[in-house]
């Protein structure tokens, strides 16, 4: 079994507790290593810049489109997992799948902020207010937050201070020292601010029951986070899904997979935002044959984020790679190798 493969069972068999912690010490130097390497001439920058984490070494990272100019923002707290750019504020928002301390190796997962040069890092979210908060995203309209919270079991919001903080949906009851079941584990999130409407996947485990749903961003009147009535499941019975992205001008949804089994497994894929009807006009979410495969082969397919202007996307995986290829899957790059274990990423265009 590879360091990966170990990585992934530790964190889906014990919520990764002193493995994990283990894994990230072991790596840590090599991984260095070789971002220098990376970091040496690289060509000039094109349009724009990622930002992107390291669960791995902890921190934030951030490269032009292109690879080059490859730079360490700031530490982190925990595990990384989900990232945000709130540009006009200049301000990178990330969570923390999980939190360590001198006596905690494991806690409660947290939201951070920091400028975009690194500095004033400020915890928004702290330990508790949240248990192990995964892919994240900013509404700048209302100014909100939204997260999924893994094994929480929920996707949440606050302001974007951190205060406010709120459960829209709940997928299942935590129970103290159970892990739950995890076709409930929310992880993913996008939001169609237009529509009012939010997105997110439910991971499933190795026996392909992940999906995909989305809801109204507010609660519907007189309802609760786990009873609401207004939840469409768009794709079912999928291996894992991840990090989703949308593109709203033509309806189309986005996503990583990370393991399970079939031709979708460890993937990137697309499909339409709104499924196609039958005669009767219903469709059944896991007999959806509109799911395109765009890339294949990742080694724990994570983050994702799309350049619509000119047509890209960019995405990682565990195995510490950053990926572009054209939205139809063509003229895929590999950007960034062994950069330790990514997770999430956002592209931010330049004006």
């Amino acid at each position: 079994m590879n360091w990966l493969n170990w990585r992934r069972t530790a964190l889906m068999a014990m919520g990764a507790g002193v493995l994990a912690a283990a894994l990230v010490s072991a790596m840590g130097a090599a991984a260095r290593a070789r971002r220098e390497r990376a970091e040496s001439d690289a060509p000039v920058a094109s349009a724009g810049r990622l930002y992107f984490l390291d669960t791995h070494d902890r921190q934030v990272m951030s490269a032009n489109p292109d690879g080059s100019k490859v730079q360490v923002i700031a530490a982190t707290a925990g595990m990384p997992d989900g990232i945000a750019v709130d540009v006009a504020a200049g301000q990178v928002y990330w969570t923390n799948m999980a939190t360590w301390s001198p006596t905690v190796r494991f806690g409660a997962g947290s939201l951070q902020r920091a400028d975009l040069n690194g500095s004033h890092v400020t915890t928004v979210v702290p330990s508790g207010g949240t248990f192990r908060p995964k892919q994240m995203t900013i509404d700048l309209k209302d100014g909100k937050l939204y997260w999924s919270d893994r094994e929480g079991m929920r996707v949440m919001r606050s302001n974007l201070d951190g205060s406010d903080v709120e459960t829209l949906v709940e997928t299942g009851q935590r129970v103290e020292g159970q892990r739950g079941d995890p076709k409930d584990y929310c992880v993913g999130i996008a939001l169609d601010v237009a529509r009012g409407e939010m997105y997110w996947t439910q991971r499933g485990g190795r026996s392909d029951d992940g999906s995909i749903r989305r809801a109204s961003m507010n609660l519907p009147k007189g309802e609760d986070p786990a009873h609401r009535t207004d939840i469409q499941v768009l794709f079912d019975h999928m291996p894992e899904p991840v990090d989703l992205a949308l593109d709203l001008k033509t309806r189309t949804m986005y996503w990583t997979s990370d393991g399970g089994d079939g031709p979708g497994a460890d993937t990137v894929s697309r499909a339409p935002m709104d499924p196609p009807l039958g005669s009767a006009g219903t469709f059944d979410p896991a007999h959806r044959n509109d799911q395109h495969i765009l890339a294949t082969g990742l080694n724990g397919g994570i983050g994702i984020s799309l350049d619509l202007k000119r047509g890209r996307m960019f995405f990682t995986d565990l195995g510490g790679n950053v990926y572009s290829a054209n939205l139809n899957g063509s003229d895929e790059k590999t950007l960034l190798s062994d950069m330790g274990s990514l997770t999430g990423i956002t592209y931010v265009a330049s004006e």
